[in-house]
């Protein structure tokens, strides 16, 4: 496993995940700005993986703030968290590692300046290495459903590559494989960015996992075949509901399942629940370029001057489709998520009090 994203003297080092698989290429990030381009352009993706990087590039903005004291310094820092939480609405891994690196702050606000900035960097290393054994975790509670001699079919990419390192949805795979299980992996190319085919595809042969690629729209007809045994997917947000927020296709994918009696998985770690949000409805979705749609990989144009598109990068799996989300902390069926949130700080728990 190649690492995604790494703080290396004093720059945060990213791997540019739209050269894959052609190309490994890492850019050096110099400011926290150049951070949340790679956010932004999809250098770096995956909901894990967008956390950790968003922490490593605060870090990077505190490093160059001027400010010798905490009031001088919070203002100042407060806009830098607010600059990357604009670069993508939809993964919830965003605001939970801004948040924790807020609080980091704030909970070292009494000492100088530099000793602060120190404790910020050491905690997105934590982030960074806490993400590596979540994932391990998530692997070893999901390869329970995993019997040898699957065929799973994965929508998008949920690999090492989406993480700090090992992977949520492939981690599960991984782990399976690892336990001496055969498996074999149906890999959706996912349009209109082809993380499936460049991505998915890529890590799989990489870890000589046998897959097979296919195009978004024929998962139905290898389930009407009786091709797909389980379907294990990611997601960039869980609602207290239950309801997953996953690439755009998931939903399609999840439906079929359904009708075809398939066991459906979503495997992510506890930080991508959010207990704050009702339903999958309430989550706002990114609409992204009209151009991803019109062209191949932003190149080849595929589609007439000035059509209509809609673009949305994700879409909301109900919770009805959904046999089991796996994190960390277990595998749980979708109707019990709620029954997960924090009694201090649920909103829903304290609105009935």
């Amino acid at each position: 496993m190649i690492p995604t994203v790494e703080w290396k003297d004093g720059i945060v080092r990213m791997l540019d995940q739209t050269k894959l698989p052609h190309e490994t290429v890492y850019i050096d990030c110099k400011d926290y700005r150049m951070v949340a381009q790679g956010i932004k352009d999809m250098w770096v993706r995956g909901a894990p993986a967008i956390g950790i990087s968003a922490a490593m590039g605060l870090v990077l903005g505190a490093l160059q703030i001027s400010a010798n004291t905490f009031d001088e310094f919070w203002p100042k820092f407060e806009e830098i968290c607010s600059a990357m939480a604009a670069t993508r609405p939809t993964a919830k891994n965003l605001f939970w590692a801004i948040e924790r690196i807020k609080k980091t702050a704030q909970d070292n606000k009494d000492g100088d300046v530099d000793s602060l900035r120190n404790e910020l960097m050491q905690e997105s290393q934590r982030m960074l290495e806490e993400d590596v054994a979540t994932n391990k975790l998530i692997g070893q509670y999901g390869a329970k459903f995993v019997a040898d001699g699957d065929n799973i079919i994965t929508h998008c990419n949920a690999g090492s590559i989406a993480t700090a390192g090992y992977g949520t949805a492939e981690g599960v795979m991984r782990f399976a494989v690892e336990k001496g299980k055969k498996i074999h992996v149906y890999v959706d190319e996912t349009r209109p960015m082809l993380q499936g085919a460049r991505l998915t595809a890529w890590e799989l042969m990489q870890d000589n996992i046998p897959c097979t690629l296919i195009t978004d729209n024929m998962a139905g007809y290898l389930m009407f075949r009786d091709m797909v045994d389980i379907a294990i997917v990611g997601a960039d947000r869980i609602t207290r509901n239950g309801d997953a927020v996953n690439k755009i296709g998931t939903y399609g994918l999840a439906v079929l399942c359904k009708e075809h009696g398939i066991p459906f998985y979503v495997a992510a770690p506890f930080s991508t629940i959010d207990f704050s949000v009702a339903t999958g409805a309430m989550v706002p979705i990114e609409e992204r370029d009209p151009r991803e749609i019109t062209h191949v990989l932003g190149k080849v144009q595929i589609a007439p001057h000035g059509v209509k598109v809609e673009n949305p990068a994700f879409d909301v799996t109900p919770a009805r489709y959904i046999n089991a989300i796996i994190t960390e902390r277990g595998a749980f069926h979708p109707k019990d998520i709620h029954k997960l949130a924090d009694e201090k700080t649920d909103p829903e728990r304290l609105r009935v009090k």
